[in-house]
């Protein structure tokens, strides 16, 4: 496992993403203008998982029929991934949240870095990826993942 400074290898992101079933999105935005609600349609919208947006400051909001959650303990579900839009400030008790959740993956979108919170994510056996755009990485790899899913179905 690569120390928090170092970006996960390749075959490590494939397998995470190929096997993923279910991903929390945290800071998703209701605001049509912000990043995270880009990613957060594009996910629901484009990939087989089964998506969680998580903003407590959403209150009753919806993106395509999805329902904000207040934390990631409120999912009827653990997620497998746990894609991070806060500032680096805010990610430790997500990474926290997201160990206990049993998460596999904590994610941190393009320019969010939090060493420390990489580093205990890791410690506790997830899988820490830091200032990387899950929709630009699963392009990247898509021709993998999409192989990958298929071994994994035969």
């Amino acid at each position: 496992m690569p120390n928090a400074a170092q970006a996960p290898d390749d075959d490590l992101l494939v397998e995470a993403l190929a096997t993923a079933k279910t991903i929390a999105v945290v800071g998703a935005s209701p605001n049509e203008a912000r990043t995270s609600h880009q990613i957060a349609v594009w996910l629901i919208e484009d990939t087989p998982l089964e998506v969680f947006l998580v903003n407590p400051a959403a209150g009753d909001m919806e993106i395509l029929g999805h329902a904000f959650y207040d934390s990631i303990a409120d999912l009827p579900t653990p997620p497998d991934i746990v894609d991070v839009f806060r500032r680096r400030e805010y990610v430790e008790p997500i990474a926290d949240d997201a160990i206990a959740a049993d998460a596999r993956v904590l994610w941190l979108q393009l320019g969010v870095v939090n060493d420390d919170a990489i580093q205990r994510a890791r410690d506790a056996g997830l899988l820490g990826v830091q200032n990387r755009c899950i929709k630009v990485e699963y392009a990247r790899l898509s021709d993998r993942i999409d192989a990958a899913r298929e071994e994994g179905q035969s």
